[in-house]
């Protein structure tokens, strides 16, 4: 929906994003870029497009040897991206280091193992299937124990939520995963609500042992 300069995207009659509202989108790239640095050609998937803020965030934060895969279920949000919120999106969608995948995250996430230093989740409005039943999988155990097994050693799987999940942060835990909850606001520094970003740590390697996730 568009109203004036202002977007939204909704579900029904549920508003999941609003071009008004970053702040919380934009921390999630940002509380994982910081834990990267230092990490040679870091390379990066984030799950879920939405307007874009999450992508421009990590391109402002990761060096130019950096690679970002962008995997996108609906092609429509893509072509938004190009078309009416090109405004929104800027340059990201052009910037060599990005590739842009219109399919399930899931199947990227099942097809590498040990390929990426982090994984962003943001394709629901938290660790369950309000949009699409079929997001569950991404937060059950065995979801997770795919994404650790994506993970580089010392990588991380980052989570966006619009509230907290004990029971998630739980299986966090039981999968191997070292956990930390982030509280953040929907408008940054300007407030809004409280959201929260699970950053999941891959453990490193042991010297001489097999890799996490191996």
């Amino acid at each position: 929906m568009q109203r004036g300069t202002e977007f939204s995207i909704m579900a029904g009659s549920i508003e999941l994003m609003n071009s008004r509202l970053s702040g919380s989108e934009k921390a999630l790239a940002t509380i994982a870029c910081d834990r990267l640095r230092g990490r040679p050609k870091p390379r990066m998937l984030i799950g879920g497009l939405g307007m874009g803020f999450t992508l421009r965030a990590a391109l402002a934060e990761l060096g130019l040897d950096a690679s970002v895969i962008v995997a996108e279920l609906v092609p429509a949000v893509v072509a938004w991206g190009r078309g009416p919120m090109a405004e929104i999106f800027g340059e990201c969608l052009a910037d060599p280091r990005v590739t842009i995948r219109e399919e399930d995250v899931s199947g990227v996430i099942r097809a590498g193992r040990a390929t990426f230093d982090a994984i962003l989740l943001d394709v629901d409005n938290g660790p369950g299937g309000l949009t699409r039943k079929a997001n569950d999988r991404l937060y059950d155990i065995a979801g997770l124990t795919l994404a650790r097994a994506a993970l580089r050693p010392g990588g991380m799987l980052a989570v966006w939520s619009s509230g907290a999940d004990a029971q998630f942060t739980q299986r966090l835990r039981k999968t191997g995963f070292g956990v930390e909850e982030v509280r953040v606001r929907a408008n940054g520094k300007r407030g809004g609500a409280r959201h929260v970003i699970w950053i999941a740590s891959n453990p490193e390697a042991r010297p001489g042992g097999p890799t996490a996730g191996s």
